[in-house]
C-alpha cells in the first residue's frame, strides 16, 4: 500500500440518480482500503435522496449549508459541523435546504455497497 494525498477537488465529480446530487467517491477500495470508503456528497439546494435503507451503516460530516435528514422516523435538522450516524437497516433520506448541503459519508467497504469500477 502506498500513502495518498490528495485535494478532493482533483476526484471526478460524478452524477447520482437524483437531480442536483452529485458525489466524489474520495477513498475506494482499489487505492488499497480495506475497510471504509469516503464519499463526499454535493447536494444542489432543494435537491433530495428519498428514503431508502441499506444493511451497513452510514458515517456522516456535514461540511457545509443545512438540510433534513430523515430517520426513525423523525426529521433532523442538520448544519455545518454536525455529525450523523445511521445504522444498518435505518430507513433514511436526505433533502438539501435553500443554500444546499455537503458531507462527508464513510461506508464500509462492502461489494454491495460500493459500484465495481471503485474496486480495481
Amino acid at each position: 500500500m502506498v500513502l495518498i494525498v490528495r485535494n478532493y477537488q482533483e476526484v471526478e465529480e460524478e452524477e447520482t440518480n437524483f437531480e442536483g446530487v452529485k458525489i466524489r467517491w474520495l477513498i475506494v477500495p482499489k487505492m488499497g482500503a480495506k475497510n471504509f470508503a469516503m464519499r463526499y456528497f454535493s447536494m444542489a439546494p432543494n435537491s433530495t435522496i428519498p428514503e431508502h435503507s441499506h444493511d451497513w451503516e452510514h458515517e456522516i460530516f456535514v461540511l457545509r449549508g443545512r438540510g433534513i435528514i430523515t430517520g426513525e422516523g423523525k426529521e433532523h435538522e442538520v448544519k455545518d459541523g454536525d455529525v450523523v450516524y445511521i445504522p444498518p437497516t435505518e430507513v433514511h433520506g436526505y433533502r438539501a435546504l435553500n443554500e444546499g448541503l455537503e458531507f462527508l459519508c464513510l461506508i464500509p467497504a462492502k461489494k454491495e455497497a460500493i459500484p465495481e469500477d471503485k474496486w480495481s
